[in-house]
């Protein structure tokens, strides 16, 4: 299977999220076995940002990964391109900027940003090269780039055992708890088409970002990628 037979368009991908909105955040933690809280939690830290900064959180649906930002005093920006997803989050976060954005053609001036980041959402984009080009363009020079995606397991074993509860189990406990379980099928097919840790990293460095690294979660089921744009302290 390639990402090629997997394309959607872009208002077919919003319209699909828009539909499982309302209960997103619940059935991932369902799905993840508890895991997305913590994975979270890790790119947070690996972002760094501190007060006085401003991040982007690129397709960052109802919010959850910007609250950890809005709640340490943080500029966060919520960007994604499912309005259902977004009124969902600004119902919960009022205090949150929400923006809805086209990851390949975002809604903000060059070098807006002390750092950009996007969780499980990059795969979801038709053209990730064109989105990683995106948001180097619209980070600081030395600013930072953190990317949560689901990735390939290290241990061969594993990796068969992971692949088996992607394609059979997934969607059998998305049925029960899923308002659109035929979505979290697309988005099972779509984290087997996706590169593994050395492939993504490689688009990373493809698109001008340098200082690519990544630290491998839960066995590589989760990579968390890291890189800086080139061009000295973000601040300057």
């Amino acid at each position: 299977m390639n990402r090629a037979s997997l394309e959607k368009r872009p208002d077919e991908v919003a319209a699909m999220f828009d539909d499982v909105a309302p209960k997103y955040d619940v059935v991932n933690d369902v799905l993840s076995l508890g895991q997305t809280r913590r994975w979270r939690r890790i790119v947070v830290d690996a972002v760094g940002a501190v007060p006085g900064q401003r991040v982007l959180d690129l397709a960052a649906g109802t919010g959850t990964s910007s609250e950890p930002y809005a709640d340490a005093g943080i500029d966060v920006v919520a960007c994604d391109f499912s309005l259902g997803m977004l009124k969902v989050g600004k119902r919960r976060r009022p205090d949150i900027d929400f923006v809805a954005g086209d990851a390949t053609n975002l809604p903000f001036e060059d070098n807006s940003f002390d750092a950009s980041t996007i969780s499980f959402g990059l795969r979801n984009v038709n053209e990730p090269k064109k989105a990683l080009a995106e948001m180097l363009r619209v980070t600081k020079p030395g600013g930072r780039l953190v990317i949560a995606e689901f990735s390939s397991p290290v241990v061969p074993v594993w990796r068969t055992m992971y692949t088996e509860y992607l394609m059979r189990a997934l969607p059998s406990i998305a049925r029960k708890v899923a308002s659109n379980p035929d979505a979290y099928v697309y988005l099972a097919e779509s984290i087997r088409a996706w590169p593994n840790q050395d492939g993504l990293a490689a688009w990373i460095a493809e698109t001008g970002w340098q200082d690519v690294a990544y630290r491998n979660l839960t066995g590589g089921i989760v990579a968390v990628h890291r890189a800086v744009k080139p061009g000295g302290h973000p601040d300057k």
